[in-house]
């Protein structure tokens, strides 16, 4: 059935792409480039407009991609005006003569310069937006986030709309949390597992922009049901050299310095950089719990902080061999410890609110991290149209971490008494990964292109725990009941194809993606590991096809409609499969289930995007997304030891859908806004489900829940060469599994002066600047209910300094940028 069904969509996107095939007759239009003239390279989201020769009336009207091409078509024979016109750049026009009714006439290259008389009227510096719409992405621009200068991604990120950073570092998008992030369009060794560490310790000041991805094609893996978080790190490339160091601190008492370098030239382009970090976290939180059966109360309030260092660095070196081949080089590489502290104090209390005991554990933690990703790269060109790239990588991660726990209990009644607990537990986890892939790209036409190719990842995993119990640190020895060693091996392999074209004002894409994939998990016990007993492994294996089709279609006055479906996975990842329990808070243990399976969702797309001359951008996206097999995070409490089991399941089917509003505004010259506003409806179909070690049945009713959330971005360019940021942020109340989570909101602030001729700059941010990045969750279940709030990181102020060298202004060489440009699709819809 799932065969039939694949081939009637095949069918369909065929019967789609039949008007470019055929080769219909299509109406007079113009087409052509626009090239930046300060940076040589092609311009984006220039208004180009048509008039009929003697008149004001606008006929037809197109917006340049990023690629800087522009087609217009509907235009008979006649004399006509065109116009080219940007913020901040000279206007150009040009008079053009259509012979006929099908002539399509191509204008070539077109260089727009900056209008240096309107930019000394008001005494700034053009820039480039911090956010684009592209045919399938928005692209923030990192380099213009003054608010998270001197911080982390995972400051970034917080910053940019529709993405969230919880407080544990998961990242979500559009409210759902099965998101994947790459790095330069590579997983670059990012899991679940481990890219909360990675993004807190990578520096967001190498970040060049940042992709949001919310349906992407079958190019693409289709892992992550809420779509591409691709993080794209600078790669400068002027003739010369180009540099900069920097410095920074910030009121937690952290800091960082940096520094890097960059030369290019006929043969070869290189890059290296260097960066040190070391930040400090205050976080804490405050837990109700009630035992409905006997309506008992637990009380418990934490307070922790975490201090890590590290380097992070990258090397990377492209040969041009020759005019057709490309070899490339790219090393990033990080290292660096931390330790964290940790101190929670329970009060348990009877129904009349009378003390029962109290109790109070510590936790104390040191870890060592090693990441580096070796990435080689090669480009062969077989002419202006078509190419191949292939790619092989490895990437290794390593984590070495020891905790120390101990525990003090005093009873009211003073029959009752509990020896003090004192607990080591040493974690050792490597991950290595290696991924092939191959990508062919041909463009048959000038109005239609395919891509095929292969990627195969394949990844090792071991994470071997290893407690030892007693009531001192003298007298400890090894707990075998708490020994594990979690073994996780997955490998994937993937075959895809994509057509794309475009005929008169309508661009479309199909494309069908087939993945097989295996895992294969086995979590050790003691006697398992070390005596010879037998253990289970879990084995699965699966082959999926994941189609994708994309229409866009442009409207006169710079008005487009987008269309576009996906299927797309969340598999499981390491963690959430590892039986072990995990005993970090005695009061609270969470363990895996090695029975989860993936889940699939069918997502749609519908997107409108309107530009005007004087600078304003409306997108509106809605969407709905439909997945089975959902995997939830479920928790049941154990009447007879008092303590919150966590674990998660494929419990049921859930349906979202929602309205993404994104306005772009240029005010009075000096004002850029972005404000996104996020609409969203969901709903979890009711469950039941058993865990072990429960002994009443965990049950979830049907739940529907209404949410929004609001963003907006205010940068102001001031006289001086000062520029002003403020971002705001509010979240609505939103369902969870068990419960739901309250609202909350945040204000960040950031200042940038530069100095010298911009060699030297220096940038005030103030984070959270409310101290209300705090998220609080109300859940409850059979036999109890629970109020937790939880909060990291806080207030903070930070001061960077940057000083650039080398050659600042000379521009770019024209001919590379656009022999490089040509790679680009004139209609890319990826």
């Amino acid at each position: 059935m799932m065969k039939k069904k694949v081939s009637f969509l095949l069918a369909g996107m065929l019967m789609c792409m039949a008007p470019a095939v055929s080769g219909a007759t299509i109406d007079g239009g113009i087409k052509g480039t626009v090239i930046d003239g300060e940076l040589g390279g092609p311009l984006e989201f220039v208004t180009v407009q048509v008039k009929a020769k003697g008149s004001d009336k606008i006929l037809q009207g197109s917006v340049t991609g990023s690629d800087g091409n522009y087609t217009i078509g509907g235009l008979k024979k006649g004399e006509y005006v065109v116009t080219f016109s940007y913020i901040g750049y000279g206007e150009i026009s040009r008079n053009i003569s259509i012979g006929d009714n099908s002539q399509v006439l191509n204008l070539g290259e077109l260089t727009l310069e900056e209008d240096a008389n309107q930019l000394n009227e008001v005494e700034i510096v053009a820039k480039r937006p911090q956010m684009r719409f592209e045919i399938d992405r928005k692209v923030f621009d990192a380099t213009q986030d003054i608010a998270s200068e001197g911080g982390s991604v995972s400051d970034l990120l917080s910053n940019i709309p529709s993405v969230e950073v919880d407080n544990e570092g998961s990242v979500s998008l559009r409210g759902n949390s099965s998101v994947t992030i790459w790095i330069n369009g590579k997983a670059s060794g990012l899991t679940s597992d481990n890219q909360a560490d990675i993004l807190e310790m990578m520096p967001a000041g190498d970040i060049k922009q940042v992709e949001v991805i919310t349906n992407p094609s079958a190019k693409y893996s289709p892992e992550g049901t809420a779509g591409i978080i691709n993080i794209i790190l600078k790669d400068d490339r002027k003739p010369g050299y180009y540099g900069s160091v920097k410095a920074g601190a910030d009121t937690d008492g952290g800091y960082q310095a940096s520094g890097n370098i960059n030369y290019s030239s006929s043969k070869v382009d290189a890059y290296a950089n260097l960066n040190y970090r070391n930040r400090e976290f205050k976080g804490g939180g405050i837990t109700s719990r009630e035992n409905t059966t006997n309506s008992s109360f637990l009380d418990q309030t934490n307070d922790s902080k975490r201090q890590h260092n590290n380097w992070f660095g990258r090397f990377g070196a492209t040969w041009h061999m020759t005019k057709s081949d490309d070899l490339s080089l790219n090393v990033t590489g990080m290292t660096g410890g931390g330790n964290n502290s940790e101190t929670i104090h329970y009060i348990s209390t009877d129904s009349q609110r009378n003390t029962l005991y109290t109790s109070d554990r510590t936790t104390n933690g040191d870890s060592d991290m090693k990441m580096y990703n070796l990435e080689l790269n090669y480009v062969h060109k077989f002419s202006d149209k078509s190419n191949i790239d292939l790619t092989v990588s490895n990437n290794q991660w390593k984590r070495d971490g020891v905790d120390i726990f101990q525990q003090s209990t005093t009873y009211t009644d003073p029959s009752q008494s509990a020896d003090p607990i004192y607990q080591t537990q040493e974690n050792d986890i490597k991950d290595k990964t290696w991924e092939v892939q191959a990508d062919y790209s041909n463009k048959i036409s000038e109005m239609s292109r395919i891509e095929a190719g292969y990627k195969g990842a394949f990844q090792r995993n071991a994470s071997p725990v290893d407690t030892y119990t007693g009531t001192t640190a003298g007298n400890i020895q090894q707990d075998q009941t708490l020994y594990n060693r979690f073994l996780y091996n997955q490998d994937v392999h993937a075959l895809y194809m994509t057509y794309g074209g475009k005929w008169e004002n309508l661009s479309y894409q199909a494309g069908l993606r087939g993945e097989y994939w295996r895992v294969d998990t086995r979590s050790l016990d003691f006697d398992q590991e070390f005596n010879g007993k037998p253990s289970e492994s879990f084995e699965k294996d699966y082959f999926k096809l994941f189609p994708s089709a994309f229409i866009s279609y442009s409207l006169p006055k710079n008005n487009e409609l987008q269309v576009n479906y996906t299927r797309r996975l969340r598999r499981p990842w390491g963690g959430q499969l590892n039986s072990f329990r995990n005993i970090s808070d005695a009061s609270n243990i969470s363990f895996g289930n090695p029975e989860l399976t993936p889940e699939y969702s069918h997502s749609f797309e519908l997107n409108y995007i309107k530009s005007w001359e004087s600078g304003h951008t409306l997108s509106l996206s809605g969407y709905y997304r439909s997945t089975g097999d959902v995997i939830q995070r479920i928790r049941f409490l154990n009447t007879e030891d008092n303590v919150m089991y966590t674990t998660s399941e494929n419990v049921a089917k859930s349906q979202a859908s929602g309205l993404e509003i994104v306005g772009k505004d240029k005010l009075f010259k000096i004002l850029d806004l972005t404000t996104t506003v996020n609409l969203y409806y969901s709903k979890l179909d009711g469950f039941t489900y058993l865990p072990a070690g429960a002994s009443i049945p965990v049950t979830g009713e049907t739940d529907e829940s209404f949410a929004w959330d609001v963003r907006m971005i205010a940068n102001l360019s001031l006289p001086w060469g000062v520029s002003l940021q403020g971002t705001g942020n509010y979240n609505s109340k939103r369902l969870m599994a068990q419960g739901y989570r309250k609202p909350n909101y945040s204000v960040d602030l950031g200042l940038r002066k530069s100095f010298l001729n911009d060699k030297l700059t220096l940038s005030v941010n103030a984070r959270d600047l409310l101290d209300s990045r705090k998220f609080r969750t109300i859940t409850s279940g059979d036999g109890f209910w629970q109020d937790s709030e939880n909060w990291r990181g806080g207030r903070r102020v930070g001061f960077t300094l940057t000083y650039n060298f080398g050659n600042m202004n000379k521009k770019k060489d024209k001919s590379k940028s656009r022999d490089r440009s040509d790679d680009s699709e004139m209609f890319e819809m990826e």
